[in-house]
């Protein structure tokens, strides 16, 4: 991963804002956040009562305490202890209540944050597969488990325990403002001079920290997306010794994270003595007003002490405010990034007006196709027909197009002008399960997903039964080698195959390819990692598969386009030269070239 690119992982989610681009991410980040608790509003509303009620439960203590002391502590002096009894027993109930109510509350208020959690991680993990190529070529797969993990947990975080402490304070500060000014304005008056302080710091809190979080989130993304992309390659990193250099960035890196967060902790560091030092501050004054208020006579003591008592829980409540917004500016950017994703819209959506092909016969045909990357034109205006049954090997050298023409038939992407059918109807007009039925494609990669043999045979038609699945594999030529596992087709791949060779996964993939049975099989450089006796082993599986199918083989190996009954030679996104292999190797163009250098290769 190089300087820049790393860099980039910053810049695409720059917390230099515009304020309107600002307003934006935060509306966007709200209406995901309501779409997420629509389902929930029943629950909701019966977590509010039941916080609401465990306030007042909560609240009830000092009140009691301090009627305990101005009413019950004199009827026990003259001898009767009712008073005192009834306050205490009052005590024990609102104590009760507020146990079992908070108990509901969290249980409650978890289930909720859970089940928005679960709704998340399956929206975004479901919307990111159906996001066109040019999305994950754009958006690394760092920058994804980024948003699946990291951002999602900043949200767990949030919902889990910062919610909780949110409301429990919010409902905290707000009840016992109203007790203090209605247990005695005078005093209640004083305690409130320190708001226009708190309003201050709480201020400039809230406007560092906007930023300081946005900023923990990039700076994590990119310690992720690093760490992704240098074991992904791992192989590349050591075969090139980049492990110094990895070093280096992932330092940079780290140093970055520990900026981010150190400012972070900064803030708080700042805010929470600042509350702190102005709650004490207004509890001096209170005391000493109090004070004299009892001595004139104009107060009992036993107020004094309820307010007190109330007055340390009026401030308490505020750093966990402040914690609270640790949480949540953290889930706030993450939410950004988040929504960011499902905004994405895919580039080949599903047809709003779609056209049933419940069997497809496998014409296809590209007619004046014109398709670029960004401004570049690949394809400037292709015309071309592929018979049903018909076997066309493209060749051409690196950036011809080749590969293009593959991606467009499959649909993984769209043209900009022009049209592409299959049997007479548009790509765009197919509903996907139709197309992905009727269309496979086999790439050099021949990636195989962790689970068994089999596993990854019906990965091609999910639900085929075990005897569908040897079939293919017969016929493929791949049952032999799968036998002779350790556990025949139960044997356990590993991470992307490991366990087989080359050319063992390639014939995986061809029997997965074969059980799906598609019309029109696209085979995209399916050979070209393969050495020589893979090769051989391969070209069998190859005739077997391309059998009575349409099929569109790109490859570099001429001993693979050999089986092709037709050729398409491709240069700058055209078709220059069109014939079968041999009537094009006894020709004097750019296909016969290319034959005789392979030829004169293998002497």
């Amino acid at each position: 991963m190089t300087d820049q690119s790393w860099r980039g992982v910053a810049t695409e989610d720059s917390d230099e804002l515009s304020a309107g681009a600002g307003l934006f991410l935060r509306a966007r980040s709200r209406r995901l956040l309501g779409e997420l608790l629509q389902p929930h509003r029943r629950s909701l509303w019966w977590l509010l009562a039941t916080v609401v009620a465990q306030n007042a439960a909560w609240l009830a203590g000092p009140l009691l305490i301090g009627v305990g002391i101005d009413v019950g502590v004199p009827a026990l002096v003259d001898g009767d202890a009712w008073p005192l009894v009834w306050i205490t027993a009052a005590m024990v109930v609102a104590a009760v209540l507020d146990t079992v109510l908070r108990f509901a509350f969290l249980t409650g208020s978890g289930r909720v944050g859970q089940a928005v959690l679960l709704t998340l991680r399956r929206r975004v993990f479901t919307h990111v597969q159906v996001l066109p190529l040019s999305f994950h070529e754009r958006y690394t797969s760092g920058r994804t488990i980024s948003r699946l993990t990291s951002d999602a947990e900043a949200l767990a975080e949030l919902l889990d325990e910062g919610l909780d402490g949110l409301i429990t304070a919010l409902f905290s500060v707000l009840g016992i403002g109203i007790v203090l000014v209605v247990l005695d304005p005078p005093l209640g008056l004083t305690a409130l001079l320190g708001f226009p302080a708190l309003f201050l710091v709480a201020r400039w809190f809230q406007r560092n920290s906007t930023a300081a979080y946005r900023r923990t989130r990039e700076t994590i993304a990119a310690l992720i997306v690093q760490f992704t992309e240098t074991f992904g390659g791992i192989r590349a990193v050591q075969a090139f010794r980049r492990e110094p250099r990895n070093d280096e960035l992932y330092a940079v890196l780290n140093e970055d994270n520990r900026q981010a967060h150190h400012r972070a902790f900064w803030l708080i560091a700042v805010f929470v003595p600042a509350v702190v030092l102005i709650g004490n501050v207004v509890t001096v004054a209170v005391l000493g007003y109090g004070a004299l208020r009892v001595m004139d006579g104009a107060m009992a003591v036993g107020t004094l002490v309820s307010f007190l008592l109330y007055l340390r829980r009026f401030f308490d409540p505020l750093q966990d405010i402040a914690m609270f917004y640790n949480s949540y500016q953290s889930a706030t950017a993450a939410l950004e990034k988040l929504s960011g994703v499902l905004e994405e819209s895919p580039s080949v959506p599903e047809p709003v007006d779609p056209v049933p092909l419940p069997a497809a016969a496998g014409e296809v045909v590209f007619d004046d196709v014109r398709f670029g990357y960004g401004d570049a034109t690949v394809l400037p205006g292709l015309v071309l027909t592929l018979p049903p049954g018909e076997t066309v090997a493209l060749v051409g050298t690196t950036g011809a197009g080749k590969s293009t023409l593959a991606r467009l038939a499959a649909r993984f992407y769209d043209p900009v002008e022009g049209e592409i059918r299959l049997d007479g109807v548009p790509l765009h007009r197919l509903t996907d399960a139709d197309l992905r039925r009727a269309v496979v494609m086999v790439t050099q990669e021949s990636f195989l997903f962790s689970g068994t043999v089999a596993d990854n045979i019906a990965f091609g038609r999910p639900g085929a039964d075990r005897a569908e699945i040897e079939r293919a594999a017969r016929a493929i030529g791949a049952h032999d080698f799968i036998t002779a596992l350790p556990d025949g087709y139960d044997t356990e791949v590993d991470k992307r195959g490991g366990r087989l060779s080359a050319g063992q996964r390639q014939l995986v993939s061809f029997a997965r390819a074969f059980l799906a049975d598609p019309a029109v099989l696209i085979l995209d450089e399916a050979t070209s990692s393969l050495d020589v006796p893979s090769e051989r082993l391969v070209q069998h599986a190859l005739r077997t598969l391309l059998a009575d199918r349409t099929a569109l083989i790109i490859a570099h190996r001429l001993s693979t386009v050999e089986i092709a009954d037709r050729v398409l030679v491709m240069e700058g996104g055209r078709i220059v030269e069109d014939g079968s292999p041999a009537d094009l190797v006894a020709g004097t163009g750019r296909f016969a070239a290319l034959h005789q250098a392979w030829a004169d290769s293998l002497v």
